[in-house]
């Protein structure tokens, strides 16, 4: 068995680094759909007793931490790769290997 190398490299984010960027991301877009949803609305059915602000607010706070959580749970599940999905995408990196061509040619499939 070789042994270990003594550098093995960059690592790559942790998990719960996946799970944060994918919170952030999701709440982002949740917050600008919520913007965009609850302004629609606000000029539509008008902004009730609570005011335009507040309103405006409730609509985007609710889509961003929707979106942020589903989207952060997204991400987590993503990261856990099984041990067959690593294998494959480490052959899909390799170079590929060409075969000579055989001398002989190609068979029809009749023979």
């Amino acid at each position: 068995m070789p042994p270990m190398p003594a550098n093995r490299g960059p690592q790559g984010p942790s998990t719960v680094d996946k799970l944060k960027m994918g919170a952030m991301m999701g709440g982002t877009v949740g917050v600008i759909i919520g913007f965009i949803f609850g302004t629609v609305n606000i000029f539509r059915y008008g902004a009730g007793t609570h005011g335009v602000m507040r309103t405006l607010g409730q609509y985007m706070l609710g889509s961003g931490a929707t979106f942020g959580f589903f989207m952060s749970i997204g991400s987590v599940i993503r990261t856990d790769a099984s041990p067959i999905a690593v294998e494959a995408f480490a052959r899909a990196q390799r170079r590929p290997f060409i075969m000579p061509a055989q001398q002989g040619g190609y068979r029809s499939r009749s023979q």
